[in-house]
């Protein structure tokens, strides 16, 4: 019998896609997860939820086994010995948070094995592409990192703190500089000012604001708060809030520098095939204008003097993946939890009780070990 089909005649396995914001589960070679839930667990000392990320130390360890039960026993209804886990990470992902994870699969839920993915490469599967460069737009940080036939391109990979987070201080700070009081403006009411009212405006009216000409602004938007009160949302909000995606500063550290400055630290002979199969991913990319208005940056940067002569491309394509952006990711590592790489790729239970890390897949000698596992 060949491996695949004894694969998926076994239960599935469980995917997890566990953000900042964020996690994403459900089961491989489903088209979508069963459940997108915010990354918090209940904090005792202040009886409120808090990012599971905040935790540090043998505390996030506890908190990461109560998530992961919640999870499980409430959500998909499982049990984590008979499944086998694939785990889709960022490369960013920290490495005291894998070592939790693993230590709670193994050591507390017995699982019989995790499969560790990278979320830049296996969006690829998404599209049938084996080169891209992958723009990850999630909440704490924007991520781009070149993927060349199947390779992660480590040593060109850029990131800066541009994402929801900083736009969502933006807005903060602009509807309080409007005379909004701050004790209205919870992180679930700005988040969803930030999906419904705003989007991302053209460069030309960027550059009139950036030049004290401000346009004629959009309309403004009457947006409830706690349903008895009303908060004006004014047009300039609506259409500045994601500025702070493009910054223009000597620092040159706004969106579109970092993919420019990504494909030019790779090979020349890589460059035209990766602006031509750039890829949006993360919750923020689905701004509505978002993928216009970076297109747009990318092309009038290309004649400026800090990237001209140095490129040689002449335009950027970018793929509409098959999914929504936010979980794309999942997608990806569903598609790969249904194929024999969840046997021979797998980190075990076995591999892990006599070496308990988490080898690493930048590594060759981990990659060696890991995949005769």
């Amino acid at each position: 019998m060949p491996l695949f089909d004894s694969v998926m005649q076994e239960k599935p396995a469980v995917v997890f896609e566990i953000g900042s914001a964020y996690t994403k589960l459900g089961f491989a070679a489903e088209a979508h997860p069963r459940f997108i839930l915010p990354t918090q667990v209940l904090d005792p000392s202040t009886g409120t939820s808090k990012n599971l990320f905040s935790f540090h130390g043998m505390e996030l360890y506890d908190k990461v086994v109560t998530f992961l039960n919640e999870l499980f026993f409430k959500y998909v209804l499982v049990s984590p010995k008979d499944r086998r886990i694939v785990i889709v990470e960022s490369v960013l992902c920290p490495t005291e948070f894998r070592e939790c994870l693993a230590r709670a699969f193994f050591r507390h839920f017995e699982v019989s094995l995790v499969f560790f993915v990278p979320t830049h490469l296996v969006i690829l599967t998404t599209l049938a592409v084996s080169t891209a460069l992958v723009i990850d737009l999630g909440f704490r940080e924007a991520v781009v990192l070149p993927v060349y036939s199947g390779v992660q391109v480590l040593h060109a990979w850029q990131a800066q703190p541009l994402a929801s987070e900083a736009v969502h201080a933006e807005i903060r700070r602009q509807l309080i500089d409007s005379g909004v009081a701050g004790a209205l403006l919870t992180d679930d009411l700005i988040e969803n000012i930030k999906v419904r009212t705003c989007f991302v405006t053209k460069h030309s009216r960027a550059i009139q604001y950036r030049e004290g000409k401000a346009p004629a602004p959009c309309p403004d938007v009457d947006y409830p708060a706690g349903g008895e009160q009303i908060i004006r949302v004014p047009g300039v909000v609506r259409e500045t809030a994601f500025e702070v995606l493009f910054p223009e500063d000597n620092d040159h550290l706004g969106l579109p520098y970092l993919v420019l400055d990504a494909i030019l630290k790779c090979p020349l002979d890589m460059r035209r095939e990766l602006a031509e199969n750039i890829v949006l991913i993360g919750g923020t990319s689905m701004t509505q204008g978002l993928t216009a208005r970076l297109q747009e940056e990318l092309t009038h940067l290309l004649n400026s003097d800090l990237y001209k002569g140095k490129l040689f491309i002449k335009s950027f394509k970018f793929h509409s993946a098959p999914a929504k952006a936010n979980f794309t990711a999942w997608l990806g590592g569903s598609i790969y939890g249904g194929t024999d790489l969840l046997l021979t790729r797998s980190l075990t239970k076995d591999a892990y009780c006599k070496n308990p890390r988490v080898p690493d897949w930048t590594h060759l000698d981990d990659k060696r070990t890991h995949g005769s596992n």
